[in-house]
């Protein structure tokens, strides 16, 4: 499969569509989830384009987690939650909606998270929680 440079993630990164953003580096990028499965929800993507985690260059791959760690701390931390459901789909199959690969961090019990993206959130609430989380960091 050829990777879409017109998928939303790509177009995010290009700043042709909005994000609210919680860290950015010159390699990864973290923000919220604007159809969150809990309050809080991020998303961490590698600024490399790459379809699924078998894609992504071992290097790449490494950096992003240690990128996934620093921000689910932050979470933990800046929304005071105690744990969190890391999540990383990679293909259709697996329930991947954007091809571009991506880790879900979501401050919810895995028998309370709520249905991949279902419906949007309430965007002020989401800024919110992102400066909660930004300030954590």
């Amino acid at each position: 499969m050829t990777y879409d440079d017109q998928n939303i993630f790509a177009r995010i990164l290009r700043g042709e569509l909005p994000a609210i953003k919680v860290y950015e580096d010159d390699q990864v990028l973290a923000f919220m989830d604007i159809m969150p499965q809990a309050d809080g929800h991020t998303l961490v993507i590698p600024k490399t384009p790459a379809i699924t985690l078998l894609d992504l260059d071992p290097e790449i791959a490494a950096y992003t987690i240690q990128v996934v760690q620093k921000i689910a701390k932050a979470i933990e931390k800046g929304l005071g939650v105690d744990g969190i459901v890391l999540m990383q789909l990679s293909g259709a199959t697996a329930g991947q909606t954007v091809p571009h690969v991506h880790f879900h961090l979501v401050p919810t019990s895995l028998h309370n998270l709520g249905k991949h993206a279902a419906q949007m959130g309430d965007q002020e609430k989401i800024k919110q929680l992102a400066e909660k989380i930004k300030a954590a960091l």
